[in-house]
């Protein structure tokens, strides 16, 4: 298996260098020269198995031949026994033909544990072989950051960097992070927005220089292994209600688009998916594109939903790509105009061809606090800002089909979210008894401006400590 850049001008590479270096050269993200897939039959063969047997056939599709059956099985084992349910990752029936899709029991409460766990084991295994050390920087716009430094913390051959939007995320969202005590993690809190803080990774990916100098690597969804991670609870669901017999449609909170696209993955590799809502919240830059086929980037809102709380989704790359008949000129033209302008017109036949699969939801505060009331009422759960945000689209989407089953995927545990969640149920979620109380734990971090130059200094001074 070979991966190739959106961009069409970096040489392809395997998938063990594509899951180390991140972004590609020519500023592009990776993506599989050519799609792997599954027959029907296959699909229908994961009912009943273990969610890291499954995670084993799916991933295992992209690795190739560069890592033995038995050691990625192994790893696999590995990641989701630390999850706190024995499914992994649970499905639980809100209604008829309504169901939430739980990615939250893993050891940091989000869906970002899934890919997350998997791949500090990836980058064990290779640079231990390789006697390497990596500097992994990685922006944060919540939850992917203590998902991260949870998975590398005390790691030998890798230290990491999360840079955080300071005031921006919630407290137990910092908590995650900022109260490692390991010396191979360092945690920014930067004066701006997640998408200053995306901007200054990309930036600093950009630099040659930089980048060989502190052996430089990241772990945001612009790492094909999170891609290929997020694409296996798509399998599992799907087959749990009846796929691939029949299609089942997914509402997906998004702000980055990782978890969005990887249904587009599972899609290309067989899975019948009907419908792949993207729901946001007032940072609605996807779902404006879906709609009238303007990318266009606008002001950062806070919102109670701060993991979403993005107007520049780094992988709508990998989407366009695949748009425009995976032409990477093309691509890589409109991907940095937008980057000078904040506007990209999608061209006609890619907007279609995107409306085949996608549509964008976007959800207000108000409607927010009333679905996570509303929703605590009619069913008795509490859910999470963002899960809200998907469950408050999920009503109102009219599929072809009313008997399709919808699932909507609860990306975070409420206790990471205390407050708003307080404030619109009138209930504190609790911590779940296998998680660490961090109330009491000191932080540790640092602050600086949203200037790259900065953090670049910052983060060559960490590499040269640790």
């Amino acid at each position: 298996m070979r991966y190739v850049s959106t961009r069409g001008e970096a040489p392809p590479i395997g998938f063990l260098d594509a899951v180390l270096a991140g972004l590609a050269p020519d500023g592009g993200l990776y993506v599989p020269e050519s799609w792997p897939g599954f027959a029907p039959e296959e699909i229908a063969a994961f009912a009943g198995k273990p969610y890291a047997e499954v995670a084993a056939a799916v991933i295992g599709k992209f690795v190739g031949d560069e890592i033995a059956p038995d050691v990625l099985a192994d790893m696999c084992a590995e990641a989701y026994d630390s999850f706190a349910h024995v499914a992994t990752t649970p499905l639980k029936q809100l209604g008829p033909n309504r169901f939430l899709l739980e990615l939250f029991h893993g050891p940091t409460l989000a869906f970002k544990d899934v890919a997350m766990q998997l791949l500090g084991r990836l980058y064990d295994h290779v640079l231990s072989r390789q006697a390497r050390t990596m500097t992994i920087i990685c922006a944060t716009s919540g939850d992917t950051g203590g998902a991260a430094v949870e998975a590398f913390r005390g790691r030998s051959h890798a230290r990491i960097v999360a840079l955080f939007p300071e005031g921006r995320i919630s407290e137990v969202q910092r908590r995650f992070m900022t109260t490692a005590i390991d010396k191979n993690v360092a945690c920014v809190a930067i004066q701006g927005s997640f998408d200053d803080c995306q901007a200054i990774v990309k930036q600093a990916f950009q630099d040659d220089q930089f980048r060989n100098a502190v052996d430089l690597s990241g772990v945001n969804s612009i790492n094909w292994a999170r891609i290929a991670a997020q694409t296996v609870y798509y399998f599992t669901a799907a087959v749990a209600l009846g796929g691939p017999a029949r299609p089942v449609a997914f509402v997906v909170p998004t702000g980055n688009f990782g978890d969005a696209y990887a249904a587009f993955v599972a899609h290309r590799m067989g899975l019948p998916i009907a419908r792949v809502i993207a729901a946001t919240n007032s940072n609605d830059i996807l779902t404006r594109a879906f709609a009238d086929g303007r990318y266009a980037r606008g002001a950062v809102a806070a919102t109670q939903s701060p993991a979403m709380d993005i107007q520049v989704a780094s992988n709508f790359e990998r989407l366009y790509f695949e748009s425009v008949r995976r032409d990477g000129l093309e691509t890589g033209r409109a991907f940095r105009a937008f980057a000078d302008t904040g506007l990209l017109d999608i061209p006609p036949a890619a907007h279609a061809f995107m409306g085949e699969l996608f549509q964008g939801v976007s959800v207000s505060e108000a409607d927010t606090a009333k679905t996570m009331l509303s929703t605590l009422n009619q069913t008795g759960e509490l859910i999470d800002p963002h899960t809200a945000v998907g469950v408050a689209a999920a009503a109102r989407v009219k599929l072809a089909d009313p008997a399709t089953p919808l699932v909507v995927l609860s990306t975070a545990h409420p206790a990471k979210f205390p407050e708003a969640v307080g404030a619109a149920c009138g209930e504190v979620p609790a911590i779940p008894r296998a998680t660490p109380d961090l109330s009491k734990k000191p932080e540790r971090f640092d602050r600086l401006p949203a200037e790259v130059e900065t953090v670049k200094a910052y983060v060559r001074a960490f590499a040269g400590r640790v």
